[in-house]
């Protein structure tokens, strides 16, 4: 899964790497949480002929995914997550995914090795080169009973690769930029068409930098929170290993 995830590079560095005209001012975020604003791009309106602008366009939009079909918000669970594997014909997220796709701008995601239940090591998992990546996501406008509009996302995910699968068996879909065209076109390309793109990243893409838990309070947003931590025990599951069992079969949950 991904529930945190941070946007530290600049506007221009931002608005350069997913195609678009411009970007307003913002700070580097340390710490972005569900529910908070996310930067989300979208395929825009084509361009006349002959126009070298951009025809990608920013849209804030507030990080869990409301379905057009909910009645009562405070009934649905906050869907910051959708499961690649189904959210082709899963209600949720079918009529984003023929209609709406997004990228979502990052410099990495944090994940969390679990041990015992509970939240264990933090991990802040970035591309191994550095640089700017792209997450799928989905956008829903959803309106609410007193009739204003809100624009809601989500981000897609899949099985993790076998560089986070000992931190987490789940990972954030990375558009490569190549592909930035393609998942956005929901005018000739239907679900089916992009669904090759929902992917793990390929080996050694990221690195995973174990970090203190302060990244665990949304409060903390300072850079602080990406400065390298000690690496906590092990989780009781891998320590209790039976002779003879395969390391690698301890990755996976």
């Amino acid at each position: 899964m991904c529930g945190r995830f941070a946007l530290t590079a600049t506007p221009d560095q931002t608005a350069a790497f997913l195609g678009l005209a411009e970007l307003e001012d913002f700070p580097a975020r340390y710490n972005i949480a569900p529910a908070q604003p996310v930067l989300m791009a979208t395929a825009g309106a084509p361009r006349s002929p002959g126009s070298n602008l951009p025809d990608r366009q920013p849209m804030l939009v507030r990080w869990g995914l409301i379905p057009a079909w909910v009645k009562d918000t405070r009934e649905f669970p906050l869907l910051f997550n959708a499961r690649s594997e189904g959210a082709i014909e899963k209600a949720s997220f079918k009529a984003a995914m023929r209609h709406r796709r997004a990228l979502v701008p990052a410099s990495g995601f944090y994940e969390w090795r679990q041990a015992g239940g509970k939240k264990g090591q933090p991990y802040w998992i970035r591309p191994r080169h550095g640089g700017l990546i792209a997450f799928a996501g989905l956008i829903e406008t959803y309106a609410e009973p007193g009739g204003s509009e809100m624009d809601t996302g989500a981000i897609l995910t899949v099985t993790a690769n076998a560089d986070i699968a000992h931190i987490h068996d789940r990972m954030p879909v990375v558009i490569d930029p190549g592909d930035f065209a393609r998942w956005l076109d929901c005018r000739t390309q239907e679900p089916r068409d992009v669904a090759d793109l929902l992917r793990p990243a390929q080996l050694d893409f990221f690195e995973a930098i174990p970090v203190s838990d302060l990244v665990n309070k949304v409060a903390n947003t300072g850079p602080e929170i990406q400065a390298r931590g000690e690496i906590g025990p092990e989780p009781e599951k891998a320590r209790r290993q039976k002779p003879g069992t395969d390391d690698s079969q301890m990755t996976l949950f």
